[in-house]
């Protein structure tokens, strides 16, 4: 199975210096997209997600460093090459120190940039897995740390399955009678998962009146019913970033059900 093409963004108001990149990187075995501008560059970086970027600095109306100030917002690891042909110290100072990979006077040869190139995909590669790997380790030593202690075969097994369900974003139904430990479970999925630095909520749906519910779930404004004297986040919001375990969701009514975002529906 081939390794997959590095993506490069290639960003020039001039169409001439944009086709000869072009041809340049196709022919090297690049995955390669273009824009016009820095504008264009901008909202084709949302959706084309480059390995590389390799922009002009003057370009008319959004300059190469803003472009480059976006891209360390959207993605901080992401390489920026900038291209200039009017090149000086103070501009090379302030490109590194806004976070450039490299400043590069044209006009430049080929093998030069395609050496750079080659290194800044590489030092991408190695940050993402250095990320991966940080990210496992810490996962792990999570894991230790909060795991729920039983021996049985079945226990064990849902741990295994909660082990790998939490690193995704999935909605989790957890299943079981009462006092069998579903909160211990939500709660240690919670723990390993990359929500783990967010609040975790807990409600128990069969505990409370429909109306009162609604609004532990949903919040209210002030005024909305008696009782009510200030506006109130509802827990849907408050968990924003991390979990909410609803208890006993079978027991919330069809019609509060419904008023759920659609992964909570039926029980989900």
């Amino acid at each position: 199975m081939s390794e997959p093409k590095i993506r490069i963004l290639l960003v020039d108001d001039e169409t001439g210096i944009l086709d000869t990149l072009q041809i340049l990187f196709r022919g090297e075995g690049y995955d390669v997209s273009v824009a016009t501008g820095g504008k264009e560059a901008i909202e084709r970086m949302g959706t084309d997600r480059p390995d590389i970027l390799l922009t002009d600095i003057r370009m008319p109306g959004t300059t190469g460093l803003e472009v480059l100030a976006w891209a360390r917002e959207v993605d901080p690891e992401l390489p920026v090459i900038l291209m200039t042909a009017q090149a000086s110290l103070q501009s090379a100072v302030r490109a590194v120190n806004e976070g450039a990979y490299y400043y590069l006077q044209k006009p430049f040869a080929n093998d030069e940039l395609l050496a750079i190139c080659r290194r800044a995909a590489e030092a991408r590669q190695l940050k993402v897995e250095n990320r991966s790997l940080k990210k496992e380790i810490r996962r792990r030593d999570r894991r230790a740390a909060g795991r729920p202690v039983g021996t049985s075969r079945s226990f064990v097994e849902v741990l295994k399955l909660a082990e790998t369900v939490a690193p995704t974003d999935s909605t989790i139904l957890i299943s079981g009678e009462s006092g069998t430990g579903k909160e211990v479970i939500a709660r240690f999925i919670h723990h390993l998962s990359d929500r783990s630095e967010g609040a975790f909520y807990s409600v128990n749906c069969g505990a409370l009146p429909e109306s009162l519910l609604e609004s532990e779930l949903f919040g209210h404004v002030k005024g909305a019913f008696t009782g009510a004297v200030r506006d109130k986040e509802g827990l849907l919001a408050a968990a924003r970033g991390g979990t909410f375990f609803l208890d006993e969701i079978g027991e919330m009514s069809p019609a509060t059900q419904v008023k759920l975002p659609g992964p909570f529906r039926n029980g989900r």
